[in-house]
């Protein structure tokens, strides 16, 4: 059996490879994601105070600070077992759709645009953000601006674009002063024109994906994301729901406290990234995804208005619960649009400007869980702490780790459809690659796991057959 290792797999964030198995008819028989880096955040934050945890757990990437410093944030704040102050919850919310409207920015224009603009067949040294701005100047401007928007924004409310010490137990550090908001105001109509350029492109040349559409991790999957009371899109202040393949809901209003319930995790030998799933039909059989699509199918709604035009746009080019990993592209353009249209409303609350924005309180509860809709999917932090409030147990489960299961089978798809050994070429690799781009995968934040090898020592002849391996 021959084998084809794609290491690294690029333009992702985080370290991963793929290995391609091929029979004797060169045909692809089985495929291997390997997640092969590890940062272990619940074990070494034991013992560490758990108001620390936010300023900490943001530390495990550069692309998502905000998301843990919000998911870690309402942890604390179920630990102090405190209400936190309206205005707090506003400017928590106004702060995580600039990171959405940010972070989707960075995956498609940076990462994932040079297949779509490109080619996915395309010359690989040209096949870059480099190559994008040659050949597509204008939209390679609007990628700019549009993430230059998130990133200013997180900067205006907290002071530091990346890893802000800004959003603290209880709520916010600081109340927004009237002059940023009307400067955000100001440059949000911008932000939303190129949103809407953005999808118009996109919807022009979808029809040139048609077979990386019907082949890209079609699979019938569950389908996990958060929702607000009336079953709208919520991604910071809601409820979990799951539904089935085909739309059933299975679970409804999940509240954090309670993930534990529908969620466990398995451990790989062959992966640092955790597998969960849904615990009522058990590993493996109980594959989710999470994430822009995974949202959008599992919300009635997007509750704004342009937002929800697009979305159902969307739900009659291809269904109620479209399946291929592919539309993820699209689902996030949708979910930039929802989230300007939110900041714009929050802007415009008057509530916003209250001076009251942080809750304080010692230890009340000796357990929190936080739960939120990062820009990858769902993100979940359950603590637990002793009486001096020092950490003494924490599980992370991160978008990316809900997505672990279904990447996997999406990669083989992908590979059995597109690779034939008999006649390798560039781009059916690089189909490999970009199907785990299209989940926008952030391997950094993932990889927590416990109690798995820690080296790989491989024993090679001098012809380069492997002769023995052991881990330890």
């Amino acid at each position: 059996m021959k084998r084809i290792t794609i290491d690294p797999v690029t333009r992702i964030e985080g370290h991963a490879k793929i290995t391609i198995h091929l029979g004797d008819d060169g045909k692809v028989a089985r495929t291997q994601f390997h997640v092969t880096q590890i940062r272990g955040f619940e074990k070494f934050t034991e013992g560490r105070p758990f108001y620390e945890m936010p300023g900490i757990t943001s530390r495990i990437c550069g692309i998502c600070p905000v998301s843990h410093l919000l998911a870690s944030s309402k942890a604390c704040d179920a630990i102090l077992a405190v209400q936190v102050p309206r205005a707090g919850v506003l400017l928590r919310d106004l702060v995580h759709c600039a990171q959405i409207v940010q972070s989707h920015a960075l995956s498609f224009f940076h990462l994932s645009s040079p297949d779509l603009l490109l080619g996915f067949d395309s010359d690989p040294a040209r096949r870059n953000v480099v190559g994008v701005i040659e050949k597509h100047p204008e939209l390679a401007r609007d990628g700019i601006e549009l993430r230059k928007f998130g990133q200013h924004t997180i900067e205006a409310l907290a002071k530091e674009r990346v890893h802000p010490s800004w959003i603290v137990p209880g709520g916010v550090n600081e109340p927004l002063a009237p002059a940023t908001r009307d400067e955000l105001l100001a440059s949000l109509p911008q932000a939303k024109e190129i949103a809407r350029r953005t999808l118009a492109f996109f919807k022009s040349v979808l029809d040139r994906f048609d077979e990386e559409i019907r082949n890209f991790g079609t699979a019938p999957t569950m389908y996990a994301g958060m929702i607000d009371r009336k079953g709208g899109l919520a991604l910071l202040n809601g409820d979990l729901r799951f539904v089935d393949a085909d739309g059933t809901i299975l679970e409804d209003r999940v509240p954090a406290e309670e993930y534990a319930s529908f969620i466990g995790e398995a451990s790989a030998k062959d992966s640092y990234m955790k597998s969960p799933y849904f615990r009522p039909r058990g590993y493996p059989a109980g594959v989710y995804r999470v994430g822009p699509l995974a949202r959008l199918n599992a919300a009635d709604r997007c509750g704004t208005e342009e937002a929800d035009r697009e979305l159902s746009e969307f739900r009659q080019r291809f269904g109620r619960t479209p399946h291929s990993a592919f539309l993820y592209h699209y689902a996030r353009l949708i979910e930039v649009l929802y989230a300007l249209e939110r900041m714009e409303s929050l802007l415009h609350d008057p509530r916003i400007l209250d001076k009251h924005v942080r809750a304080r309180a010692a230890v009340n509860a000796l357990e929190g869980v936080g739960m939120i809709e990062a820009p990858r999917g769902t993100l979940i932090h359950h603590y637990k702490v002793n009486e001096d409030g020092a950490m003494v147990w924490a599980n992370l489960i991160v978008a990316t780790g809900h997505n672990n299961l279904a990447i996997a089978k999406s990669v083989e798809q992908v590979g059995m459809h597109f690779i034939d050994g008999s006649k390798l070429q560039e781009g059916m690799l690089n189909r490999v690659s970009a199907v785990v781009r299209a989940y926008d995968p952030c391997l950094s934040c993932s990889t927590h796991a416990g109690g798995l090898p820690l080296v790989t020592v491989r024993l090679f002849a001098p012809g380069g057959e492997l002769l023995d391996e052991a881990r330890g």
